[in-house]
């Protein structure tokens, strides 16, 4: 028997309409070829999430530019023939029922000067990263960067857009009180950190109109001076005062390892996915193995571990509010959306192995998703378009 609760029922947010509260959260695919544009493999990706009953789909992240471009494959929206290619795609989503919102990016200090040819910059010199601060200057050339992304989004048909100000990228960067040390007006109290994101969201305003526009934020930082959920709070209503639709909450950065996506730690993909590491003794890997998990131990909990930030928020602001986050059984949506934690829940490994994960859910035939959280998953894309490993290295790079 299909199930007929809220979950499964239309909701509008930011001006979409989403035919349930299931969307799939931005995922890198690496299904982009070197230029940025979507190849037919991304178009087939979405295409099952569709079919499969997603409510929405978020796209991996796109670059605003080349220098913030993170590997060969990642999407750009900078060019005409780019714009075209996504206007098909779009089409093709929305001829399917289902809305698709751009998540514009900039990878700030996780870039690397090998893939994008020019140099690293972040909003200030920390350790997390070999990058340089930013000169004025470059900071408002980002913000011209992010206003034209969320205008050729909109040209490309996409229902709307998500601005990544989350995971340790460039403006998680600059709204973090420990990655932002600035002493500049860019820098100091939260509003200056938040400067950059309310200039965008200003100057996008007066070229799109009421253009759906979302942000996704860490709810927290798990290391010492990092976001703090009273932070987030305050970012969170500075986003609403400046006319953000909606807010997704997640967490991490690169220096917190696996915060954002916990579970195991891949690291028999991570040997094997290095050339010299894949070459030594089997004893010499599980060394290797042991070290890697001491040195990146994984916060707990393992499940739900943005709800109670994401909560938080969503009781500050009056704006819609989508968690992110260890979500994997049909009963830790329903209990989520029926209590009002938060407006929409949004999932990410659980659909890489099951595509059609929402309509099992729908239909009855399975209440739990079958991720077993290994992780290969996101060490594999660095090399190869995005797949489920389940847990197995496989023979192509063992």
């Amino acid at each position: 028997m299909e199930k007929t609760n809220k979950v499964f029922n239309p909701v509008t947010l930011a001006g979409i309409t989403f035919p349930n509260r299931i969307i799939r959260s931005a995922t890198y695919e690496g299904m982009n070829d070197e230029n940025g544009k979507p190849t037919e493999q991304l178009l087939k990706k979405y295409s099952a999430l569709a079919r499969g009953g997603v409510g929405g789909i978020i796209t991996g992240f796109i670059g605003i530019n080349e220098q913030g471009r993170s590997g060969s494959h990642m999407a750009l929206l900078n060019s005409n023939e780019n714009i075209e290619a996504y206007k098909e795609l779009t089409q093709k989503l929305h001829d399917m029922g289902t809305p698709i919102i751009a998540q514009l990016n900039h990878c700030g200090g996780q870039t690397k000067e090998a893939d994008t040819g020019m140099p690293v910059i972040a909003p200030s010199k920390i350790s997390d990263y070999k990058a340089r601060e930013m000169t004025g200057a470059e900071i408002l050339e980002v913000v011209e960067a992010f206003v034209q992304g969320i205008k050729n989004a909109k040209e490309a048909g996409f229902d709307g857009v998500q601005i990544h100000i989350a995971h340790g990228y460039l403006l998680s960067e600059f709204v973090s009180p420990r990655m932002n040390r600035r002493t500049d007006e860019w820098g100091g109290n939260t509003e200056n950190r938040f400067r950059i994101v309310k200039m965008i969201v200003e100057k996008a305003r007066k070229e799109v109109g009421n253009y759906p526009i979302i942000a996704k934020i860490n709810g927290y930082e798990t290391l010492k001076n990092g976001m703090s959920v009273d932070e987030s709070i305050k970012i969170a209503k500075l986003l609403e005062k400046v006319g953000c639709n909606a807010i997704e909450v997640s967490n991490g950065t690169i220096k917190a390892g696996l915060a954002t996506m916990r579970g195991n730690v891949p690291w028999q993909m991570i040997v094997a996915q290095n050339d010299r590491l894949n070459k030594m003794p089997q004893f010499a890997k599980s060394i290797i193995g042991k070290i890697a998990e001491k040195t990146f131990p994984q916060p707990q909990p393992k499940s739900l571990y943005n709800l109670d930030a994401a909560t938080a928020i969503k009781n500050a602001v009056s704006i819609p509010v989508i968690v992110v986050g260890g979500i994997s059984t049909l009963n830790e949506i329903e209990d989520i959306i029926d209590q009002n934690k938060s407006d929409l829940v949004s999932l990410c490994r659980p659909f890489i192995l099951e595509s059609d994960l929402v309509n099992k859910f729908k239909a009855g035939k399975q209440t739990q998703a079958k991720c077993i959280q290994c992780n290969f998953c996101i060490i594999g894309v660095e090399k190869a378009p995005l797949r489920c490993y389940y847990g197995k290295v496989p023979a192509s790079v063992a």
